[in-house]
């Protein structure tokens, strides 16, 4: 086998590169049996788990298996069911159909946008999310992709520079690599209660709401938090030790659940190398993930 893949110039590869080639080996292309994928996928795995990474199955158009790698701890959520990201102001929602749990929106509908589409295997990359935007809004993905960024950018609180800056330093750090990689979803409802905050309190925000999301190959699914000051201290500034663990403990359970959780301090996002931290986090993270082209 060493020497095989060594004809195959497997081991000069890049790490993205050998990540695809082993996935085809299981798809049905090359193995057109469904026990045949799965004995295939059990061998690969014992030898994969060494390394930390596993292949995710899951089932393709043609009913045989899929096979996608990712890191061992990833890849077991099910799909989301619904995305309610890009919110400019809290949603007025209503479930139209519990049965079926579908969403409605009754406020402005362009308070929020509401992902409807399966999430497969591969995550939810930019040019999934603009070629659904095209059609939701009757436009040509040429206009829609800059339509759907300034969309995704309004929706940036004005109070927060910060998390402006990691938005637009995402896309400024992959430019042409951008439609095949996850997209930074911003503002994203992970938890939503119809009562009011002045019911539940403000603090409830802050456990209900991603300030950016990244549904990434294999199920992983990574969360970006901004933190300013309203995440641990009182109005009046002082620090408090109820807010800070309330913080931690949502990010426990998000932990928990298979989420991966990394927290930016806004002060550290006002120094003058901010845009250069953001840049490399978010390279370090695609190379963790293998996902960033060859010539990336």
């Amino acid at each position: 086998m060493a020497t095989l893949f060594d004809k195959l110039g497997a081991f000069q590869s890049s790490h993205a590169r050998f990540g695809r080639f082993v996935e085809a080996l299981a798809s049905s292309r090359v193995l057109p049996s469904e026990p045949a994928q799965r004995k295939f996928i059990a061998v690969v795995n014992d030898t994969l788990k060494a390394c930390g990474v596993h292949i995710v199955v899951g089932v393709g158009e043609d009913a045989f298996l899929t096979a996608s790698l990712a890191y061992v701890g990833s890849g077991k959520q099910s799909a989301p069911k619904n995305l309610i990201f890009a919110s400019t102001r809290k949603p007025d929602l209503r479930l139209g159909n519990a049965l079926d749990n579908d969403i409605e929106v009754m406020s402005d509908p362009m308070d929020v946008l509401i992902y409807d589409r399966p999430i497969g295997s591969s995550g939810l990359l930019w040019r999934d999310l603009q070629a659904w935007y095209a059609q939701t809004h009757g436009i040509e993905e040429s206009q829609a992709k800059k339509s759907l960024y300034r969309r995704l950018e309004g929706c940036l609180p004005k109070s927060s520079p910060p998390q402006a800056l990691a938005f637009t330093s995402f896309f400024k750090t992959f430019t042409t690599a951008i439609p095949e990689l996850p997209v930074l979803l911003p503002e994203v409802w992970f938890h939503w209660d119809p009562q009011t905050v002045s019911r539940r309190g403000k603090e409830a925000l802050l456990r209900s709401r991603m300030d950016f999301l990244l549904l990434l190959p294999g199920g992983a699914r990574v969360v970006i938090e901004i933190d300013g000051k309203h995440h641990y201290s009182d109005t009046d500034g002082r620090s408090n030790p109820r807010l800070y663990a309330e913080m931690m403990a949502a990010d426990r359970a998000l932990r928990l659940v298979g989420y991966e959780v990394y927290r930016f301090g806004v002060h550290e996002l006002q120094q003058p190398n901010a845009e250069e931290v953001l840049i490399a986090f978010y390279r370090s993270l695609f190379e963790r993930y293998s996902l960033l082209p060859h010539h990336g």
